[in-house]
């Protein structure tokens, strides 16, 4: 059992609570929490470790959808447009997935770790990303992605995507976690994804997909046009979208843990119906700002009783897999919300959020919730605690501590 302090605590609860002068007692578990004082009183025999002046714990940040795969990219792919997009990653993937070696995942894993990343969601398309995110402290969420539009190929996929899980499976453990990943309403044949989901119903899988990421992706499902018909038309022969919006998402229902991301297309019944499947939206705003799509309506969100968690995506749509940074971004994209209500808007988002998001015991500072939380030091005094959850966003780059699990790692 240990007792950690510090200046602030932020709790990352639905009422956005801070304690002043606080403290944690914890081992793998949270024991308690609650000012100095009282865990001195209650806890007299226990040292405790004293952080420095203008100290900050919060729960560890948890990145909810993240692609490991690319990593190696930097300036390879073209932004500015989701088609111009796609098609520079066709023409360039070989190439950026040779250069993203095991060794290149394993040390932007350790970046995320010491920029206070705990938990990801990894959506693996290929498995490359396995033995890099398998062997790393942060806990994750692995999702084997199932990809694939054929009819024709739809059993030589499947019995691929079922091996690719098996080996997931195979590593198994409390902080290696398999999951199932549909890549999108445009690019998965409705019998390959019935499968898949039977088997996330049988075992009891999280499940994640890419939803209505782009205004091309809005036209091509709805009306069998745009700049994705000559994409399919060039490359599969095919001139019509294999699932519409609601048909997609009704293919979902009964999964316990399910997301999707992007969603800034969805209209209001896309996201009623996204609400009643009682699933969450990951917001990646960085991804979406580079291809150019739309910027995620929050309040529309807010309107349906939606939670949003926060993600990264890759570094074939960001320049950046840490948080804060990711965090910076969508306080500065989205203008319309009042900066200090949206920054402990987006804090909660990428914790509290994020764990619900992926099913995991961790994203509070709580009773009996995981031990994963990250240590910080603000630059001066804040005052005014409303504008602590401002202030971390603007200015942490990286964590003084990474605790997962109770270890500081």
């Amino acid at each position: 059992m240990q007792i950690i302090s510090a200046s602030w605590l932020i709790i990352c609860d639905k009422n956005n609570s801070v304690i002043k002068n606080g403290a944690i007692v914890y081992d793998e578990k949270i024991i308690d929490i609650d000012t100095l004082d009282s865990i001195k009183n209650k806890y007299p025999d226990i040292k405790i470790k004293y952080l420095k002046e203008n100290s900050v714990i919060m729960p560890g940040l948890i990145n909810s959808h993240v692609h490991m795969e690319f990593s190696s990219n930097t300036t390879s792919l073209k932004y500015g447009n989701f088609i111009t997009w796609l098609n520079s990653v066709i023409k360039e993937r070989e190439n950026i997935s040779l250069k993203s070696t095991s060794k290149l995942m394993s040390n932007k894993l350790n970046f995320m770790k010491q920029t206070g990343t705990t938990s990801i969601g990894a959506i693996s398309s290929y498995s490359y990303d396995l033995q890099a995110c398998k062997n790393s402290p942060i806990n994750t969420v692995f999702f084997v992605e199932a990809i694939g539009s054929k009819a024709d190929m739809i059993d030589t996929l499947f019995s691929d995507f079922k091996a690719r899980l098996k080996e997931v499976q195979s590593y198994k453990s409390d902080s290696f976690i398999p999951a199932i990943a549909i890549h999108s309403p445009y690019s998965v044949h409705p019998f390959l994804i019935r499968e898949c989901l039977n088997i996330a119903k049988k075992e009891n899988l999280a499940v994640s997909s890419h939803f209505l990421e782009s205004p091309e992706e809005y036209e091509w499902l709805h009306n069998n046009k745009g700049s994705f018909l000559t994409f399919f038309k060039n490359l599969f022969g095919q001139n019509k979208a294999i699932s519409k919006p609601l048909e997609f998402l009704n293919q979902f229902k009964n999964i316990k843990n399910l997301s999707f991301t992007h969603c800034v297309e969805a209209s209001k019944n896309d996201l009623k119906q996204i609400k009643d499947l009682n699933a969450t939206v990951i917001h990646c705003p960085t991804s979406n700002r580079l291809l150019n799509n739309t910027k995620l309506n929050i309040k529309n969100l807010k309107n349906c009783d939606l939670n949003f968690s926060i993600g990264t995506d890759g570094l074939s749509s960001n320049n950046s897999l840490s948080m804060f940074d990711e965090l910076r971004n969508a306080l500065m994209i989205h203008d319309n919300i009042n900066p200090n209500d949206l920054s402990n808007t987006l804090l909660k988002a990428a914790t509290k959020n994020s764990a619900i998001t992926l099913g995991l015991n961790k994203g509070e500072l709580s009773h009996n919730k995981d031990a994963d939380f990250i240590c910080i030091t603000l630059p001066n005094i804040v005052e005014d605690k409303s504008l602590l959850a401002l202030n971390i966003i603007l200015h942490t780059k990286y964590v003084d501590d990474t605790i997962i699990g109770g270890k500081n790692v």
